[in-house]
């Protein structure tokens, strides 16, 4: 299969906007060059390195650019054309011209090539006292009460190494249980999913807005052996999709949401219907000058936080519906990670 590479040229600025607006239209995995942060990790006389390739030295001097790929079929197709009406929309509301150009440039990757660049740098790791996250083709051992999580998110997003999903695993860890209802929302590879069924969950509902990320998702289920009848999968977005948010139901008791700021405050009308009495909401992906705005959200939507995580700038939080009864017993407090 082959992709579109899709380069989009903007400030620095515009990178948070930017990004946003990709993940509300699914694109959940892209990468982010800030020639500014670059600049200062070559001239951090304290960083311990010593040596970078000429390649990335130019990086530097290069605008600032998000680049995400689209699959080449007829969701691609229309997935492109939403792009660039969404960036003429951003455009629009950009008056002072902070956000840069906005444009892209377009060329196209074969998916073989893709895969074998990001194996090399995916080994097996450790995430609390609960899990091991490995790719499939490691041989890794684990002993005792710990969880093997075996990973692929080829095109997907979602290995468990960032800080957003690292922090939603340890959440995890420490509040699943056997017999737990999960929904996964913008399940990306299926990481989380996959981690509740290991930790004792026995159904599993996974959603995401990307057709090529609910396949992905399903092969990961399978590698890990997880019996098809617990887990249904779903594409579309719940946002404008009432026959959706009727499929999924209610009843979770504990649902993850790893996307980003304007998608989970987007979504916040939703989630109180999808949990049940007593289910936590699990959010992350969000940037900490965004925590209080998504807090705020959230709040209004009937859901109160607890027990917040933040890590190098990014923010995780479960939230339980405000009328929980158990909600005095989960003292609120944050941690650093």
């Amino acid at each position: 299969m082959e992709w579109r590479e899709i380069e989009i040229f903007t400030s620095k600025e515009g990178i948070e906007p930017l990004t946003g607006v990709l993940e509300l239209l699914g694109i959940n995995g892209f990468m982010i060059n800030d020639s500014e942060e670059f600049k200062a990790f070559t001239e951090d006389k304290s960083a311990n390195w010593d040596y970078i390739d000429d390649s990335l030295l130019g990086l530097k001097d290069k605008e600032n650019s998000v680049t995400c790929y689209i699959p080449t079929n007829e969701q691609g197709d229309k997935l492109l054309d939403d792009l660039k009406r969404e960036l003429e929309a951003l455009k629009q509301r950009d008056t002072e011209g902070s956000f840069g150009r906005l444009e892209f440039e377009e060329k196209t990757v074969k998916e073989e090539d893709w895969a074998n660049n990001w194996k090399q740098y995916f080994k097996p790791f450790r995430v609390g006292d609960r899990l091991v996250v490995t790719p499939s083709w490691e041989e890794t051992n684990v002993s005792g009460d710990t969880c093997l999580v075996k990973i692929d998110p080829e095109s997907s997003f979602g290995t468990g190494q960032h800080d957003t999903t690292r922090m939603c695993l340890e959440l995890l860890s420490e509040m699943v249980s056997k017999g737990y209802k999960v929904l996964d929302l913008g399940c990306g590879s299926g990481i989380l999913s996959i981690a509740c069924s290991k930790l004792g969950a026995s159904k599993l509902t996974l959603v995401d807005i990307d057709e090529n990320s609910v396949k992905i998702a399903g092969q990961n289920l399978e590698k890990n052996d997880i019996p098809a009848e617990s887990y249904e999968l779903m594409c579309g977005n719940i946002c404008d999709d009432p026959a959706l948010r009727e499929r999924i139901g209610g009843g979770y008791d504990l649902v993850c949401a790893n996307i980003v700021a304007d998608v989970l405050i987007a979504m916040s009308p939703y989630f109180k219907d999808f949990l049940g009495e007593q289910g936590v909401l699990i959010v992350s992906g969000i940037i900490e000058e965004r925590a209080i705005e998504v807090h705020e959200a959230l709040k209004a939507a009937g859901l109160s936080s607890f027990n917040i995580r933040r890590s190098d700038g990014w923010v995780a939080a479960p939230f339980t519906r405000s009328d929980n009864p158990l909600l005095e017993s989960n003292h609120p407090e944050s941690k650093t990670t």
